[in-house]
This record gives C-alpha cells, structure tokens and sequence, in this order.
C-alpha cells in the first residue's frame, strides 16, 4: 500500500512544518517495522509544498501509522502551519523496479 501526501504550508511556516515533520520522520524511522518507506518531500516549483511518500507492508500497517500518537500529535501541530486541507490518495503497487 502507498500513500501520497501532499500538503500545502503557509508563508512564513516552512521551518516549523520541517521540524515537525522530522520528529515523525524520526518516530517513523524507529517504531514503524511496518512501514517500509516514508519520504518527506519538498516541491521544486513551489517552496511551500510538500509531499510524503509512504509505502507500508499492507493496509493494517498503513493504520497502525495513521492511528499512531505520534500522528495524532504531529497533526496537531501541522494543523496550524498548512493551508488548507492535506490531499491525500491511496495506491495499490502494480510494476515497477526496485
């Protein structure tokens, strides 16, 4: 299962938003065995956009992550630094290389 983020942070937030995002990147690195890949992003057209990449073993572990209390606090303090609504979608791996 993959995850595709994206995110758009307010002027002024960027820090922040990276701070924030690197404690859960750090959570993610140690606690989630389930989780395969989680990637944060940064746009090269617009400095205020962000993207994760997530890849987890399946859907249960793609819920273990969503429901974490790590995510939950993480949210909390992205709540304030985004503009407007994450958009995220959900993929199903088909081909590729690795």
């Amino acid at each position: 299962m993959t995850i595709i983020a994206k995110l758009k942070v307010r002027a002024g937030q960027e820090n922040a938003f990276e701070a924030a995002a690197s404690e859960m990147v750090e959570y993610v690195k140690t606690s989630e065995p389930g989780t395969r890949t989680y990637i944060l992003h940064k746009s090269t057209a617009d400095s205020r956009e962000y993207l994760f990449y997530e890849v987890y073993v399946d859907q249960a572990a793609a819920a273990t992550h969503g429901g974490s209390e790590q995510m939950m606090k993480f949210l909390g303090a992205a709540q304030g630094l985004l503009e407007g609504h994450p958009e995220i979608g959900m993929y199903e791996e088909l081909i590729g290389k690795k």
